[in-house]
């Protein structure tokens, strides 16, 4: 199963459910995209920032290696290593850019794909904006002779636990 936070742009809308489409889902872990087309990837997700800080990364670090006379060999070992290491943080660089503009972390789910994440996400958000509104009435509890009446009777064990006042 897979681990997604959920972001929430900032509120144009009255409702925050009118701004439900546009909810981001970010997966954790590696991302095959971000590692084999970096660049593509950024600007898809408009990653401005992360973008403009990877080409200088780049261009510095091809031209130290340049400057240092490293062979051919090292210089592709070099992207790799930088490129895997994109892959394994794309998912916190997404994050850092959402966070930047102005979007709210709003939860946590998991769910076999995102289609899953979504519907679980939006189960518990849709029942708990609904629970909302019904939570200012507290619930009705059992009334005070219901507890004297159980603690007349004795307590129920259930399991392994030992019963109150027996001997150890």
């Amino acid at each position: 199963m897979a681990t997604y936070t959920v972001y929430q742009p900032p509120i144009r809308a009255a409702h925050a459910t009118a701004e439900a489409e546009r909810f981001a889902f970010v997966r954790d872990g590696f991302s095959g995209k971000a590692f084999l087309f970096a660049p593509l990837w950024m600007l898809y997700h408009r990653m401005w920032l992360v973008l403009a800080g990877y080409v200088i990364a780049a261009v510095v670090l091809a031209l130290a290696l340049t400057a240092v006379g490293a062979s051919d060999a090292i210089k592709a070992l070099t992207v790799l290593v930088i490129e895997i290491l994109l892959g394994l943080e794309a998912s916190t660089l997404r994050r850092f850019s959402l966070r930047r503009r102005g979007w709210q972390n709003i939860g946590i789910v998991s769910g076999a794909d995102l289609e899953d994440a979504e519907r679980r996400f939006f189960a518990a958000w849709l029942q708990s904006a609904s629970g909302a509104a019904s939570a200012r009435v507290p619930p009705a509890g059992p009334a005070p002779a219901a507890y004297a009446a159980r603690a007349e009777t004795g307590p129920d064990v259930i399991g392994l636990f030992p019963q109150s006042g027996a001997p150890r």
